[in-house]
């Protein structure tokens, strides 16, 4: 594998892999979906059932960094024998329904099937049926390696995030793959999806080396065919952070975990070396270093909300980029950019995408993660490996709405203008609930704090329309985890927002696979 370029110090040459991490992170996610699936699968997604259970916990904590442990919550299930989750039979997949491709992309190469009906004690799945295109996309892989870390020479691909760019539409997704994922492999053996890469360097696999074996895993896994790659390490990402000023994260569930107490401390097996670092709700400003920790955490959380929180930071590169004019330099500085990180993306699909990506918003991108126990079921391989199985069919859907553009009903969310005051006593509240609702598509601006004065305990949304014919409200109850009885009702002709949300003291933002932390 080309090794990674040392750090380059120069800002034109950090620069360059901003626009690149910026061609990525335009490709996004949908909130409305995450909502229903964490409803459906997760009973503290009730807001009802959840407030007593969630009082002063991951939401509403104090941030003294208490050294209080955390004892483990997961449950794994050992599954006797080898079976897995029983899955229908895969249908034929077929091409003859695929929009056709308007620029040229790379040819896939179908992995071939099992030799043995069951490897490392799981019965191996059939092949996932194929997702069929209904609109010409680009996809790209992108991925961060751990082997700076590790300093094995293995690279293990801890980040994993598909983004898909429709060229006939003009809209982007994205999709963060969890590395816990059990998955069969093309070279014969299951193992973590976070491996694939790895695997596939190691053995030199032809066509594509590292991202051609993963590539080929994605699709007998999933379904989809995935194009380019880019992979990038640690000191990579930090430097993009810290050169562009650090970034802004409105951080909405509360993480607990060690943190070096000297930067270069990081990575030490020595456990004085480290400290609890609490981060609460709020609105933080991150250097490199601490982007890269709040990236990475999972002490009090699971990998599938790393996932999430990686695409928020994804998002605020972009930001960032978009404020700084970077991305019409991208033509001319490419060669430069190339050299900051391992990629198969070619010049002349760059000046393709170009033009969608100086019109994509950020508030038109989706977001999809697989969510715990309805995407994915807790497993331990025959090695005591504790590990993820896909639940199939509904991996299907999320595949499927993964390529499917927003429907014209979540198009008309950005419609409604919505205004957020903080009137809770924490700071910056307004800013955290105004960017879970523009996360989900909404317009919305955070409107500052109250006197206090106007404190108030109970959180309140304020229908200034009152129509209930295409009305937001029922969404926005969910985004904001707040009840039917906090709404009121007051149309007014000459309002400045349609609806208004008051952020009380019992704002619970935190919805998410994250456990409360003890004080």
């Amino acid at each position: 594998m080309r090794a990674f370029s040392p750090l380059l110090s120069r800002f034109t040459r950090v620069s360059l892999w901003i626009l690149l991490a910026a061609l990525i992170l335009a490709l996004g996610w949908s909130l409305l979906q995450l909502l229903e699936l964490a409803a459906a699968s997760n009973p503290a997604g009730d807001s009802a059932s959840r407030r007593a259970a969630y009082r002063a916990t991951a939401t509403a904590m104090s941030s003294s960094d208490a050294t209080s442990g955390l004892s483990p919550r997961w449950q794994f299930v050992l599954l006797q024998d080898a079976s897995t989750p029983a899955a229908p039979p895969s249908p034929t997949s077929t091409t003859e329904n695929e929009a056709p491709n308007t620029i040229p992309l790379p040819t896939l190469l179908v992995p071939a099937k099992p030799s043995s009906p069951n490897l490392a004690g799981t019965k191996v799945p059939p092949p996932a049926q194929r997702i069929i295109r209904a609109h010409s996309l680009v996809n790209i892989a992108l991925l961060g390696g751990d082997n700076e870390l590790t300093e094995d020479q293995f690279v293990r691909t801890d980040t994993m995030v598909v983004v898909s760019l429709n060229l006939d539409t003009g809209d982007a997704a994205m999709l963060s793959l969890p590395r816990d994922l059990f998955v069969y492999m093309p070279h014969g053996n299951m193992g973590r999806l976070n491996t694939a890469y790895g695997i596939g360097d190691y053995r030199e696999w032809q066509p594509g080396g590292g991202f051609g074996f993963l590539r080929q895993t994605l699709f007998y896994n999933f379904g989809i065919n995935v194009h380019y790659y880019a992979l990038v390490n640690f000191s990579a990402f930090e430097a993009v952070i810290d050169r562009l000023g650090g970034v802004n994260i409105a951080v909405d569930c509360a993480y607990r975990d060690y943190y070096p107490v000297a930067r270069d401390k990081r990575g030490s097996a020595n456990p004085a070396d480290y400290a609890l670092r609490t981060l609460p709700v709020g609105y933080h400003s991150f250097d490199g270093f601490d982007a890269l920790w709040y990236a990475r955490t999972r002490r009090n959380t699971s990998d599938l909300d790393r996932g999430r929180r990686q695409q928020i930071l994804l998002r605020a590169m972009w930001r960032a980029a978009r404020q700084q004019g970077l991305l019409t330099a991208i033509p001319s500085l490419w060669r430069e950019l190339t050299s900051l990180t391992e990629t198969d993306i070619p010049f002349d699909l760059i000046l393709r995408l170009l033009p969608h990506l100086l019109n994509l918003e950020l508030d038109s991108i989706e977001h999809f993660t697989f969510q715990s126990d309805f995407h994915t079921r807790d497993w331990v391989a025959s090695d005591g490996a504790q590990v993820l199985l896909p639940m199939r069919d509904r991996v299907h859907q999320l595949m499927q709405d993964f390529y499917t553009p927003p429907s014209p009903n979540q198009a008309s969310l950005a419609m409604h203008s919505i205004g957020i005051y903080n009137a809770s006593s924490h700071e910056n509240w307004d800013i955290v609930a105004s960017e879970r609702l523009r996360w989900g598509g909404h317009q919305a601006i955070a409107l500052g704090t109250l006197t206090d004065s106007q404190f108030t305990e109970s959180s309140q949304l304020i229908d200034q329309v009152g129509t209930q014919k295409g009305s937001p409200v029922p969404r926005l109850l969910a985004a904001l985890n707040l009840d039917a009885e906090q709404v009121t009702i007051d149309p007014k002709a000459d309002r400045a927002f349609d609806y208004l949300v008051i952020i009380g003291r019992d704002y619970e933002s935190c919805t998410f696979d994250v456990l409360p932390i003890d004080e």
